[in-house]
């Protein structure tokens, strides 16, 4: 056999062993692709109804099977933290949403189970009975503005500026107004151009009693309002507020201009002291009149 007919022949087969391992690996690769695709978003812990969903709440598990298309699929680009940007907006699809119903710990996030913020019956799901929901704008730059998401505890401080000529050490003060308030949404910031006047970043919804709304509007006519975040967990990681309507403020003193800058004393104008003029004695000594001045 010619030497040119046996390179073609070898030549053959050595493609036809590379096609055949080729085939071979191919459902292997295929599988590996099915399982990135069937891993489903669950529950880390059981989970009341109402509660509003935080990344600790949630994670990813595998999954055999053909997923319900009611499930949240964890893209496959996303698998093995290849690409965790994806990851983190897929399971952001879920935070700040509310449950319908309790769940157990492993149990689906289904999409027809939870309602999300501007839903129509999101306040319905979230709110236990006798609270309402109250929104207050928060200033664009303010230091709530990026921190806050729902599900926080916030105080909220009322910071007021008086006029018509007071004191330099009382021309401002802030106080808390209302403590402990759960946050159930915050709102997208607005469109408006940088540098416009008067602009509110975002709008919070907070979870109050009647009598703390009144109290948070009528705080609202007299000036500033700011939320301060506060840990919703004690030392030994169990929740530091009482189930139920939030707290009031108790004991809570306000803070005056002067106490937060001793330097406002002595930008102060040195008052000056008048003395009081005392009234002279008169002395009687049969028809003469002597008057005596005081020393």
């Amino acid at each position: 056999m010619p030497a040119k007919t046996i390179l073609t022949v070898l030549f053959l087969i050595s493609l036809g062993v590379v096609v055949l391992l080729g085939l071979h690996a191919l459902p292997r690769v295929n599988s590996d692709i099915t399982g990135a695709k069937n891993e489903i978003l669950v529950a880390t812990m059981a989970l009341a109804p109402g509660t509003l969903l935080r990344a600790k709440d949630v994670a990813w598990q595998p999954v055999s099977g053909s997923p319900d298309p009611d499930l949240i699929l964890r893209p496959p680009s996303a698998a093995g933290n290849a690409n965790p940007e994806v990851d983190q907006q897929v399971r952001a699809e879920v935070y700040g949403a509310a449950l319908r119903a309790g769940i157990t710990a492993g149990d689906a996030i289904r999409r027809s189970a939870i309602v999300k913020p501007g839903d129509r019956d999101f306040l319905q799901i979230v709110l236990p009975p006798r609270a309402r929901a109250i929104a207050i704008p928060v200033a664009t730059g303010g230091a709530s503005t990026s921190l806050l998401h729902p599900g926080d505890c916030v105080d909220v401080i009322l910071t007021q500026t008086f006029k018509n000529d007071p004191p330099l050490t009382h021309r401002s003060v802030g106080e808390t107004v209302v403590e402990g308030l759960r946050v159930l949404a915050v709102d997208a910031p607005d469109s408006k151009p940088p540098g416009a006047s008067n602009s509110f970043g975002r709008t919070v919804t907070l979870e109050v009693t009647p009598e703390q709304a009144e109290k948070i509007n009528v705080a609202t006519e007299l000036g500033k309002l700011s939320l301060t975040l506060r840990s919703i967990s004690g030392p030994d990681g169990v929740a530091a507020l009482p189930p139920g309507p939030p707290s009031k403020v108790a004991g809570v003193q306000p803070i005056w201009a002067g106490d937060v800058s001793p330097a406002l004393s002595d930008a102060m104008p040195p008052q000056k002291v008048i003395a009081a003029e005392q009234p002279g004695v008169e002395v009687i000594h049969g028809t003469k009149t002597v008057a005596v001045k005081p020393q």
